[in-house]
Formats: C-alpha cells, structure tokens, sequence
C-alpha cells in the first residue's frame, strides 16, 4: 500500500504523461491563488474565520511538502534548497504563528511566490509545452523573482511602519514607498525614521536594484534556450541550435510535440 502510493505520488510529481502535467499546472494554479489570497489578506485584521482559511491552506501546503520530501531523491540536499526553506516558513506563519498571535510574521507568506517557477518541475513542462516560455525565459524568471520580492518587502514595510489600523491605505503607502526606494526615485514624502526601518530601505535598493537589472539585461540581451551540452556542459544555445557552439555536440533540444 505505501509503495502503491508512493509510486502513485511519484507518477504526479514527476511523469511525463498529460495527468501529471495538468496535475502540476494545478499546483501553479494553487500556489498563485494563495499567493494573492496572501497579498490580499496581509493588511486585514485577523478573524477567525481567516485563521481557519489559513490553517487549511497551511495543511495543504504541509501534505504538499510532505509529499516532495516524501519522493526526494537526496532530502538533504532538497532543505537546503532557497524555495525549500521559504515553504517551511509559510507553513510555520500559517499553523504555528497564530498560536502565538505572530500576525505581523503574515509578510513572510509571501515568499510562497518563489515555488511558481522554481517547482514541480515546471521549467522542465514549460520548456516542452509552451514556445514562448522559451523564448523568453530569463525574463519571465527575472519578472516572477523581481514581483516577489517587491510584494514581500512591501508587505514588511507594512508589518513594520504602518500605524495599527492602517489596512489596505497602509499597504498601499507600503508598496508606494517601496517601488519608489527600488527605482531609487526617493520623493521623500515618505521616509523612514527607524533604524531597522533605514536598514530595510538599503535593502531595497541594493537588491531591488540588481533584481530589475537582471530582467533589463535579460530582455535587452539576445534570446538563447537553457539545455545543458552533454559534452561540454554549456548551458545557454540558440533556439534552433543543432550542435553545440562551444564543442560541436549534437543538441537534442526538447521542441514543442516533442517526446
């Protein structure tokens, strides 16, 4: 029976066949909707009617989790992965932070945003199925990891400034004051008066900044696709690439109705 399941799970998670990629793509559309479940909630007051939503969401996430460790070929290398770590602590504001009344930790859910490219190996579906995704692939990682980060920030210039009460008008100074300090514009109607408040600014621009360059140099630079040469290891080949520039290898790269 365990082996059954566990043969089952993995067939989800990791076939090939058109089940598991629509069952992955409905993980994506999962994780997006309670992402802007996350960003939409941030600034409502906890009630428990949202404690019970999130408790749900929260124990969908963990058997979600449970699952990819469940099937990991090497788990210790699987938690120390950048998104591994952020579902462990979306899971933990979930189900443990309001136990503890830590609603000001409701920010870091956001990090859930990271698994929407970086998951269920969607990169790899994404390749196969969709043209444009591989055109333009750079760009669109760079856009996911740039929203991300400009909502998670925002969210904890709200948990960390706005006044009590603040709601949605506070998150929209939050996220004001936020794309304003990245793009390093700095109106100054806003500024922060806090230590901790001046250091997260820096934060901002010094991360912000490298991430919106990062998707400039991506769109500006010519469009390559990622397969890794088998001879060579070089990473990035033009589109209709037939062999490896560096090394001459014969490319197999996946097409779209390739098998």
């Amino acid at each position: 029976m365990r082996e059954s399941l566990k043969q089952f799970l993995s067939s989800l998670y990791l076939g090939y066949s058109p089940r598991a990629k629509w069952f992955r793509y409905g993980l994506i559309a999962f994780d997006t909707l309670t992402i802007l479940f996350f960003v939409a909630t941030v600034a409502v007051p906890l009630t428990p009617t949202l404690v019970v939503v999130n408790t749900v969401l929260g124990l969908l996430i963990l058997a979600d989790f449970g699952a990819r460790l469940w099937l990991a070929t090497d788990r210790r290398k699987m938690l120390r992965q950048l998104y591994t770590i952020a579902d462990l602590v979306v899971i933990v504001t979930l189900l443990i932070a309001p136990l503890f009344d830590l609603h000001d930790l409701a920010f870091l859910r956001i990090l859930r945003g990271l698994r929407l490219i970086h998951s269920y190996h969607l990169l790899r579906d994404l390749r196969q199925d969709s043209r444009f995704f591989r055109r333009h692939e750079d760009a669109l990682l760079a856009l996911v990891n740039l929203i991300v980060f400009v909502f998670v920030t925002t969210s904890a210039v709200f948990a960390l400034a706005a006044d009590e009460g603040a709601g949605p008008e506070g998150y929209v100074d939050a996220l004001y004051f936020t794309v304003a300090t990245l793009t390093t514009t700095g109106y100054g109607d806003i500024t922060p008066t806090t230590v901790t408040g001046k250091l997260l600014s820096v934060v901002i621009m010094v991360v912000g900044v490298a991430l919106f360059v990062q998707l400039a140099s991506a769109i500006i630079r010519p469009t390559k696709v990622r397969f890794k040469c088998p001879e060579c290891g070089l990473m990035r080949h033009d589109l209709d690439a037939v062999h490896c520039k560096h090394c001459g290898e014969t490319l197999k790269i996946e097409t779209q109705g390739a098998t």
